[in-house]
């Protein structure tokens, strides 16, 4: 955590930052490892103060033994005494995280104090996001073992569908399963997706009855030590039918293209591209709208974007999701997805569920 952290204050300077509040949760575990739910870091060239409340007094005390903990009363009045004594004029904050009322209390509370007239709050968005797109050894480690558990539980659900299920006696299937295994819980709301709801990619189990010979598109992760897993497959009951046969063959084809050729240097967009390009020479590239994939580490989404409009460049050690799909409205969808390292000679895929 250290080593994080001075790699952050290393480059404050280049936004002209005295210091760094962070508020998103991510960002502050990431930096600190507290996993509490309330909670800022003030981050400087001093040493790095965790304001928490009295929820949370021991357990930042443990977690966080190179943070000066202090106490959190409600309102701003902690960080306006901070400012008052620390000499910081230019702070940084978390402008996507930060509500617009919680900024204009902040910004009240600062006007508030004739001493503080000369601190500014700048906008630093992205700043502590950008460390996390690289993972380091630690973070690769919680990461593989939540693909490992969802590759696992999906492994142990899938042979046990059968025609008469629910969508939503599946998901519980599934869910049961990853915390069986050692999940702390799903890292998101599970997708199952019977018949003509898969072509919904963010169907959310019903009472949808499981048919023979009908698609099904399963999305799914683990989280485990803050990491999260995504992993989605396709699946049919009895036999598949010649559509899914022919569909499923594309999106794999799309999927191991992409897997076999993206390297370093590619932007998000290259690399969709990979993929896109397959599925619309085969005439369904209109039944692809989203992207191809995203960063996952301490969310489920994050950087970097793999879409046809990034221009996020990828280097080694990002990890990411390649997820083609294609969706035809009254039949259902296929969508299979892996996560992937990238390293100095191309993409290894971390997730080994069976496709």
């Amino acid at each position: 955590m250290s080593e994080r952290v001075d790699r952050l204050v290393a480059r404050l300077p280049e936004r002209e930052l005295d210091a760094l509040l962070v508020s998103q949760p991510e960002n502050r575990r990431y930096l600190s490892g507290f996993t509490g739910s309330a909670g800022f870091l003030l981050l400087s060239a001093d040493p790095p103060r965790l304001f928490t409340d009295s929820r949370y007094t021991q357990q930042a005390a443990e977690q966080c033994p190179d943070f000066r903990v202090s106490p959190l009363p409600p309102g701003w009045g902690w960080l306006v005494e901070h400012l008052k004594s620390s000499g910081l004029r230019r702070i940084g904050f978390e402008s996507e995280h930060l509500t617009v009322a919680s900024y204009q209390r902040l910004l009240a509370a600062l006007q508030g104090e004739p001493a503080l007239g000369r601190v500014s709050l700048v906008d630093a968005s992205g700043l502590v996001e950008e460390l996390r797109v690289v993972k380091d050894a630690a973070e690769l480690v919680q990461l593989q073992r939540a693909i490992d558990i969802a590759d696992a539980a999906l492994e142990r659900v899938v042979p046990t569908i059968a025609a008469g299920l629910t969508e939503r006696e599946v998901a519980w299937r599934l869910e049961s399963a990853l915390r069986e295994l050692g999940a702390d819980g799903p890292s998101f709301s599970t997708i199952v997706a019977a018949g003509p709801n898969g072509a919904r990619p963010h169907h959310r189990p019903t009472d949808t009855v499981i048919r023979e010979g009908e698609p099904i598109v399963i999305d799914m992760g683990a989280r485990v030590g803050g990491y999260c897993s995504d992993l989605s497959r396709s699946v049919v009951v009895g036999q598949p039918d010649d559509t899914f046969r022919r569909v499923y063959d594309i999106v794999l084809g799309a999927q191991l293209t992409a897997i076999n050729t993206a390297r370093a240097g590619m932007t998000g967009a290259d690399c969709d591209n990979l993929a896109r390009g397959v599925i619309a020479q085969a005439g369904y590239g209109d039944n692809f709208g989203h992207s191809l994939g995203h960063g996952v580490g301490l969310a489920v989404h994050e950087g970097p974007r793999v879409g046809p409009r990034s221009g996020d460049k990828l280097v080694p050690g990002m990890t990411f999701t390649v997820e083609p799909g294609v969706y035809l409205p009254g039949w259902g969808g296929i969508r299979i997805e892996d996560i992937v390292i990238l390293e100095v000679n191309g993409v290894r895929s971390l997730s080994k569920a069976g496709k």
